[in-house]
């Protein structure tokens, strides 16, 4: 059926269906493109070598060594607690300032608020390449310039999340209704005012959700940090995976549980406060 094509009524109130055009334009675009996604899908599936057979071969090797994770191993328990606690400061502490570093970035860069939206262009540009590098290999690249460390999670995180937030918060921004704002502008207000009495009253509630939600977010990632020596319980996941150690592999399995669970409730709940 063509998109322009609409029922017609009789005179007795009933309706005739217009007729179907197999071969139409529109129906031949939607036929192109469920082969294009469906060879798409096939060409992943073959890149990725996805092959069911290793799975099921390799099934009865990865229950063997799970039997082995019982009972879990307490000895270190003091110490992963203390990398579970360093792994919720990466997240903190680099959610935090990039709160803070992505708020004005974030009035920058929305279509509503710049005051330069020639320059905004590169700036967003910057912001969506942020965006778009995960966290790890930000830490990566900082390890490298600052050393092994929590410290240097910290950096990869407050670079990744600022991509995040900014764009988020300039998103929520950009949904303002002009009028508060054009409002704020007649009256006189500059700038900082209009921001401070027009925009964030509007904005604040949802600007707090995106960075809570991204702080939920950062402390799962920050559990695989220590994978690549950026501190973090991940440094210890590592050495129990490379020791197959899977009696502490277990216990620190359960601790990143409880504790992004734990934080997940906590976000949860203060989202619900706010918004």
């Amino acid at each position: 059926m063509t998109p322009s094509a609409t029922p017609t009524r009789r005179t007795d109130g009933s309706y005739v269906e217009p007729p179907v055009t197999l071969w139409s334009r529109a129906f031949l675009a939607r036929v192109a493109v469920g082969i294009a996604v469906v060879a798409f899908v096939v060409a992943s599936v073959r890149i990725a070598e996805v092959d069911p057979a290793k799975l099921v071969t390799g099934l009865p090797r990865l229950w063997a060594w799970a039997s082995t994770a019982w009972p879990p191993y307490t000895g270190d328990f003091d110490a992963f607690v203390y990398r579970a606690l360093e792994t919720v400061a990466i997240a903190t502490v680099g959610t935090t300032v990039a709160t803070l570093l992505a708020f004005p970035l974030s009035i920058f860069i929305a279509r509503n608020m710049t005051p330069s939206p020639l320059l905004s262009v590169p700036v967003r540009a910057v912001v969506n390449a942020f965006r778009g590098i995960d966290t790890v290999v930000f830490a990566i690249l900082f390890v490298a310039a600052v050393g092994l460390g929590p410290f240097a999670g910290v950096l990869g995180m407050i670079v990744h999340s600022l991509g995040v937030i900014a764009k988020l918060n300039a998103e929520a921004i950009e949904t303002i209704p002009p009028a508060p704002l054009e409002a704020a502008a007649l009256s006189g207000a500059n700038r900082t005012k209009i921001v401070t009495y027009a925009m964030l009253p509007s904005v604040l509630p949802n600007l707090a959700s995106v960075s809570l939600y991204v702080w939920e977010a950062n402390v799962r990632t920050s559990t695989i940090l220590g994978i690549v020596g950026a501190g973090g319980i991940g440094i210890e996941i590592k050495a129990a995976i490379d020791l197959l150690d899977f009696q502490k592999l277990l216990t620190l399995s359960v601790i990143v549980l409880v504790m992004v669970t734990a934080i997940d409730q906590f976000s949860a709940w203060l989202r619900r406060r706010l918004v």
